[in-house]
């Protein structure tokens, strides 16, 4: 029983995630399709188009791909933060026992595909793309993982997704030093001594839905005109969000009983409505039950299929739509340096790093686990996608001659990396099954 109550929010946000990539998968399409169609000035076009606010005194305007970029992603990166306090202080990353052995992966995984890079590029014009290989897409790598089922012992998910969040909070450490603009120091430090207020509160426990709102959509106003990237301001919000309930289960159930008592006790109209006794006790149910739940475990919850089937989808439709044709800008050299990266960089980089720390005992793998799954998620890493092109955007925002290339990098890679992995696993497990 206590596996199972364990085990099956894991089980329910690997089941998101995988649909999460299917989803990915067909927007993906979509986008190349549509790009390279009749209709292809409307794709363009349409990304690029201004919105915002204009007043006599004030304007606010940006291209649409940029809210998608700067707006949306700065949510997703706040449920990555979210994720990655959880794990921190609860989860799969709250011990050195439990951290070392995704950790070394996530190492390998982070810094071999940039040797790689870095050994490989001859253009210094294409240098600053050196962050692309990084990541690892966690949804699209979840979901070629579970298209084999009970093939792969859950550990092995546990593991991948463990280093996949420690490879994002290397993303966004690069994004946040490397990938910034020219910094408005009076502006950051506003920010931050906003975020300082936050994190006040959530040492003592309050959290407000309406304040935190408040703070954060001046704070991300506030990193976007700072020159620092306001997806960091989402991960820094995040980290501001309580865990702990203010209440305990035993201190829930007896509450739950009186409410209930007093409903059962309290006047019913003979109309269809409540009366003003049922109203007060039921409010008083709502205010016990805002008190047990977990604020972080709430928003995480909350926004996990905002973020898994809207923003992400939106995201690879607006980014994903890259000319095939257009060879004239297409820079073979790039294109093939990221697929190397995400391909040889991710497979070796990962693999051989978790081996090294094994044998010199510096970490312990689950006894379930094989070397060649080790290999086959290690290749599965290589489906860089979403933070992939996230980076490539921003790597070569004032280059925007390399971005197409940059993007067809990642999507050859990417699809190699994925069938690569599978096909390792697939084999393993029929080994295993013989």
């Amino acid at each position: 029983m206590i596996k199972k109550v364990f085990l099956t929010p894991f089980q329910k946000f690997v089941k998101i995630q995988s649909f999460s990539g299917i989803l990915l998968l067909l927007t993906t399409i979509i986008a190349l399709v549509w790009a390279n169609s009749s209709f292809g000035n409307v794709y363009r076009e349409l990304w690029q188009y201004d919105i915002g606010i204009v007043t006599d005194s004030f304007e606010f305007k940006k291209p649409l791909i940029l809210w998608i970029n700067d707006g949306l992603m700065a949510i997703f990166f706040f449920l990555i933060g979210l994720e990655i306090k959880r794990e921190l202080l609860i989860g799969e990353l709250n011990s050195m026992k439990k951290i070392a052995f995704p950790l070394v992966g996530a190492l390998g995984g982070m810094l071999v595909p940039v040797i790689f890079f870095l050994v490989l590029n001859q253009n210094p014009e294409t240098t600053k793309g050196w962050g692309i290989p990084m990541a690892t897409d966690i949804a699209f790598s979840l979901a070629v993982l579970n298209v084999l089922g009970k093939r792969v012992p859950l550990s092995l998910k546990i593991f991948l997704t463990a280093f996949a969040i420690v490879d994002d909070i290397g993303a966004v450490l690069v994004i946040a030093l490397f990938y910034s603009g020219t910094i408005n120091i009076s502006l950051l430090l506003v920010a931050l001594g906003m975020l300082a207020v936050l994190y006040v509160f959530s040492f003592k426990g309050f959290y407000s839905k309406y304040m935190f709102f408040f703070f954060g959509t001046v704070i991300w106003f506030l990193f976007l005109n700072s020159g620092i990237h306001p997806t960091v301001a989402g991960i820094l919000m995040a980290f501001s969000v309580p865990i702990r309930q203010k209440i305990d289960t035993t201190t829930f159930l007896i509450q739950l009983e009186n409410v209930y008592k007093d409903i059962k006790n309290a006047s019913v109209l003979q109309k269809p409505i409540l009366s003003k006794e049922q109203i007060r006790h039921i409010d008083d149910l709502e205010d016990w039950a805002a008190q047990f739940q977990s604020p972080l475990q709430k928003l995480e919850h909350n926004l996990h299929g905002w973020v898994a089937y809207f923003i992400i989808p939106i995201f690879a439709l607006a980014n994903a739509g890259v000319l095939i044709d257009s060879s004239e800008y297409l820079d073979t050299a790039l294109v093939t340096n990221i697929v190397i990266c995400l391909v040889l960089g991710k497979g070796i980089g990962i693999s051989s790093v978790v081996m090294l720390a094994k044998k010199i005992k510096l970490i312990e793998i689950p006894s379930d686990i094989s070397f060649k799954q080790i290999l086959g998620v290690s290749f599965l890493a290589g489906i860089g996608f979403t933070m992939a092109i996230f980076i490539a955007s921003l790597a070569f925002a004032s280059s925007p001659e390399f971005i197409d290339s940059a993007k067809i990098g990642i999507l050859i890679g990417s699809f190699i990396s994925a069938v690569i992995g599978y096909l390792i696993l697939r084999m393993d497990s029929k080994k295993a099954q013989a």
